[in-house]
């Protein structure tokens, strides 16, 4: 089968399951006299363009997809995501929603043969990127590309969003917005303080664009312990680094994946049903475990003698002197060229520009929930905290409303479902639940308008005939 083929079944197969497919979105007006969208998904890497796509099957048709970088270069996969495959099984589905022939075993197939598909371990990161383009293609999800989203205000019953794209500035109205927009989508790349400190020309965060061929023949120190570090290490050994240390603030490296463990059914479908205390105590213990390195990653580095691995190396100061970092960690003093900080992300709504005004108004785990004794953790209490339709819920009850029609699908919506936004593993089902939280408040917002369409409904389903059709 071609890939031509593909496309035209997985055309018909959508089309076959596209049930209920009446229309029932009310057109809403915005200030401006035009339409406004239904709903506004920022994002339009894997979790944006399947959001996009499960709207569309239930018949919310007037959305738009947005993202700030140039098509083909949404989410990591071709920009700052430096491993060779991605880490998920091969076998893992999502962005088909359950079309078979909208897989990716179906598309590689068509693309590379049964054959390849057979002997293909991990899926390579460029074959991933390549796939959900045919994906956005074949369900026609509407993408505006290279559009940002800076500002995001209330407009009586609405959502104004300000975009920017090579044309300038403009405003859009939506009666929802999904933030889908990554790792770092409602926050920031997080280094400490001390490696944020030096000066941009001896450090970067794994997740920034980085000059790996000026790094041959200088000491690279690599901060972190998971497998994006090890990414990094791995790419500035084999771009000539003449040696590269890893510091791990722990005495041994993880060695367990917990994402493996919890990657079923009941975990990805009912952590968020389950109460806080349940909630705070399963994904605190699986975030602060981190994900480990993957087997392939770590030997990636490891075949180098050029690569040092130090382990109890906790950094307590980083500064710069005599054109080199000097670094003091708590086995001793070290000195490098250059710092990769592979340290993850951090929760910090001021730091988006779409929710710096309303960043004091979003409630928090820390709002909403005391753990015990022992399990108190600043870092995770800075997470949203959700409502049951995955949107935004205020601080101060009553006082910001219309945070409830902004829906988070990014890393930030770990805490309340577990995995969910940025996350393969979990696509299947977070897609559906989001997009249901976002259908039944359309629905509750329009209610009153359903139901005096309901009682002006009056097509006959059948013809009354012989000499009693008047009855």
């Amino acid at each position: 089968m071609t890939l031509e083929d593909l496309t035209a079944r997985a055309r018909r197969e959508i089309e076959l399951t596209a049930h209920p497919a009446m229309d029932w979105m009310r057109p809403t007006a915005g200030p401006d006299g035009r339409p406004a969208l239904d709903v506004l998904v920022v994002g339009a890497g894997q979790g944006g363009i399947t959001v996009g796509f499960q709207l569309q099957r239930e018949r919310v048709d007037n959305i738009l997809v947005i993202d700030r970088a140039a098509r083909g270069r949404e989410g990591p996969w071709v920009t700052y995501a430096r491993m060779p495959t991605l880490r998920s099984p091969k076998e893992f589905t999502g962005p088909d929603l359950g079309v078979p022939s909208l897989t990716y075993q179906a598309w590689h197939e068509a693309r590379f043969g049964a054959a390849s598909w057979q002997a293909l371990t991990l899926i390579a990161r460029e074959a991933w990127n390549d796939y959900l383009l045919w994906v956005r293609e074949v369900t026609g999800v509407p993408v505006a590309n290279e559009t940002e989203l800076i500002d995001l205000t209330p407009a009586g019953s609405l959502l104004r969003a300000r975009l920017r794209d090579r044309d300038g500035a403009r405003d859009v109205y939506a009666r929802k917005v999904v933030l889908a927009s990554g790792q770092d989508g409602a926050g920031r790349w997080w280094m400490p303080a001390m490696v944020a400190a030096l000066p941009d020309a001896y450090r970067a965060h794994a997740a920034d664009e980085i000059d790996f061929a000026a790094l041959k023949g200088r000491t690279v120190a690599v901060l972190g312990a998971g497998a994006s570090a090890a990414d990094n290490a791995a790419v500035a050994l084999e771009h000539g680094a003449a040696e590269v240390h890893m510091f791990v603030r722990r005495d041994k490296l993880q060695r367990v994946q917990p994402y493996r463990w919890l990657t079923f059914a009941g975990f990805l479908r009912h952590l968020g049903d389950l109460d806080d205390a349940w909630r705070w105590r399963f994904m605190r213990h699986v975030l602060g475990m981190r994900e480990s390195i993957p087997q392939d990653t770590y030997d990636r580095m490891r075949r180098w003698d050029n690569f040092h691995l130090h382990t109890g190396a906790g950094w307590t100061d980083a500064r710069v002197a005599d054109g080199r970092v000097r670094i003091d960690t708590a086995k001793g003093p070290f000195a490098a060229d250059f710092v990769i900080a592979g340290t993850g992300m951090d929760v910090d709504f001021a730091a988006r520009p779409e929710l710096a005004a309303s960043a004091g108004d979003i409630r928090t785990w820390a709002d909403a929930y005391t753990p015990p004794a022992g399990e108190a953790d600043d870092r995770l209490g800075r997470f949203p905290y959700l409502d049951a339709n995955g949107a935004y819920m205020a601080k101060v009850p009553g006082r910001a409303p219309w945070l409830a029609d902004i829906h988070d699908f990014t890393i930030a919506a770990t805490m309340s479902f577990g995995p969910s936004g940025a996350s393969i593993n979990a696509m299947k089902i977070a897609v559906p639940r989001l997009v249901a939280g976002i259908t039944r408040g359309l629905f509750a917002a329009d209610v009153a308008a359903h139901w005096a369409s309901l009682k002006a409904y009056d097509e006959p389903v059948f013809v009354p005939t012989g000499p009693d059709a008047d009855k």
